[in-house]
């Protein structure tokens, strides 16, 4: 994943690692792609090693230089594989950790069952908190025009977190 974001953001325009973390930050990379932040310049030292990117020049930055990487032709193939493979990998992700304590809740005492489930109830309402946040930080970046496929990724997310709540309303009810 880290990969495809990189040089997907690279195919965009040169960049140096620092920026790519940036951007990365504000859309909340770490929290919908499972990317670490600091695996940044690990995977662009990599990929400089196999062509897929090359340092276009050099940024003066105070008193530090930061290197400008460009995604090369061989890396715009690489791109098109990821993609293609991120496309077809299926997207069935489901939440086995909170089904297998649902499988055992009798273990516990009802009080103790609901508390735990009234935690993942908080959890999930951060979570669309903070999906929404980045959906607003995203649209500005943007300036308030996001294309049709960054507002579905949203909108799925949203809708998955939704169904996810009432799926720990119902457990609770079912207490």
């Amino acid at each position: 994943m880290t990969r495809l974001l990189v040089l997907g953001m690279l195919d965009m325009k040169p960049m140096s690692g620092y920026d790519i973390q940036q951007m990365l930050q504000t859309t909340d990379a770490e929290r919908w792609s499972g990317v670490l932040i600091g695996s940044i310049y690990h995977a662009l030292k990599k990929m400089e090693q196999e062509g897929y990117v090359e340092i276009s020049g050099i940024e003066q930055s105070g008193h530090r230089q930061k290197a400008i990487y460009q995604i090369t032709d061989r890396g715009i193939k690489h791109l098109k594989d990821l993609v293609r493979e991120a496309l077809t990998v299926t997207s069935a992700n489901y939440p086995s950790t909170l089904y297998a304590g649902i499988s055992f809740y009798e273990k516990l005492s009802p009080e103790e069952a609901r508390q735990a489930l009234e935690q993942q109830r908080l959890t999930l309402n951060e979570e669309y908190a903070s999906i929404k946040r980045g959906l607003e930080a995203k649209s500005q970046a943007m300036e308030h025009g996001l294309p049709p496929m960054v507002k579905l990724v949203f909108d799925n997310m949203f809708s998955i977190i939704k169904q996810q709540q009432e799926f720990v309303e119902q457990a609770l009810k079912l207490l």
